[in-house]
């Protein structure tokens, strides 16, 4: 049976007094030992953005094999060197935070309808399709190629314009070290994906304190659709990724850094070299963790497929059938199913 979750905010339950316990339908583990991860001894991969964008051949070429190294190895890197103030990082958490604390009827106005929607409030992931509900509120807005946001709190949307720029900017310069990684020309991906007109999303996912962590989480297992998400939060643990068959906690993170990860449409185009992480998130008892996301994807009507260039009828053939990115991300979004990626069904 799909749980009803019309605007049944986490954050409204978790400040009642009287809650000791989660309801039935939001306890996601059986025991603590199913939730529990890795403290992986040796730290996530670093890549320096300011060597992807170096004049000096040299230092790029350095910067492109760190990118290559770790999106084949990982899927998921720490961003140094990204040229995003540290003060507006924290300014866009803080900013965020704030609309989780306006009335629920000034919240209500956005409540989900569609995916596409281009500014959407709601809880756990889908309304429609969720067997379990997942500890966690978000607002999602698009960004690009035409911007959107709520006019409330005063400031939110002239943050989040200038940290999506900036963001969207990395994404390029990223996008440009990956096409000559892969053999291509630096603006080859970025041609080809028409990301002068690409969907970029920005989600702000709040996770309250909840009071049986070990039974609950906030998203479960998952990959992205576009081709890369930057993310940074308030702090406090909670991402969890998949690396050699083991979930990993992501902790201890380099200061003002940007985590990275990998996403569908990046491993379609680069014909499986770069894999789509698949990455959780878990809660805690004690605070709220806040993060901020930025999905970058191609333009919605581009058809995505392997580049031509890295395919070949006698050595090395497609793996993935092409799909229309708009339809790619209404399927993966209406029809979602825990563990198991839309991504599979495409591959060849």
């Amino acid at each position: 049976m799909v749980v009803n979750l019309k605007m049944e905010c986490v954050q409204a339950l978790a400040k009642s007094p009287t809650l000791n316990s989660i309801p039935t339908k939001y306890a996601y583990f059986k025991n603590r030992k199913e939730s529990a991860a890795l403290d992986y001894e040796n730290p996530i991969p670093i890549v320096d953005f300011s060597l992807l964008t170096s004049p000096d051949p040299n230092l790029r070429s350095k910067g492109i094999q760190e990118l290559d190294k770790a999106c084949q190895e990982w899927g998921c890197f720490q961003l140094i060197n990204h040229g995003v103030p540290e003060t507006l990082m924290k300014t866009v958490i803080e900013k965020s935070n704030e609309f989780f604390n306006l009335t629920n009827q000034e919240k209500k106005e956005y409540e989900e309808k569609g995916v596409l929607d281009p500014i959407r409030y709601g809880t756990s992931v889908n309304s429609k399709t969720d067997q379990v509900l997942y500890w966690r509120d978000f607002l999602k807005i698009i960004a690009h190629p035409k911007f959107h946001c709520p006019n409330k709190p005063l400031g939110l949307s002239e943050i989040l314009l200038e940290y999506s720029q900036k963001t969207r900017e990395i994404a390029r310069g990223l996008l440009g070290g990956i096409s000559s990684s892969l053999g291509l020309d630096q603006i080859y991906l970025e041609n080809s994906l028409q990301l002068e007109s690409g969907l970029q999303i920005c989600i702000v996912n709040f996770y309250p304190p909840c009071p049986q962590p070990e039974l609950a989480i906030g998203l479960p297992p998952h990959t992205d659709h576009g081709l890369f998400t930057l993310v940074v939060n308030n702090g406090v643990s909670g991402l969890q990724l998949k690396h050699k068959g083991e979930w990993i906690n992501v902790n201890n993170t380099l200061p003002n850094s940007i985590l990275v990860n990998t996403a569908d449409q990046l491993e379609i185009f680069s014909n499986g070299k770069y894999k789509s992480v698949e990455h959780r998130a878990v809660v805690n008892n004690e605070v709220s963790r806040t993060s901020i996301a930025v999905l970058n994807g191609p333009s919605l009507e581009t058809e995505v497929k392997p580049a031509s260039k890295l395919v070949d009828e006698e050595r090395c053939r497609a793996a993935y059938v092409p799909m229309v990115y708009k339809e790619y991300l209404e399927i993966q979004q209406s029809k979602y199913v825990d563990g198991k990626p839309f991504l599979d069904s495409l591959r060849l």
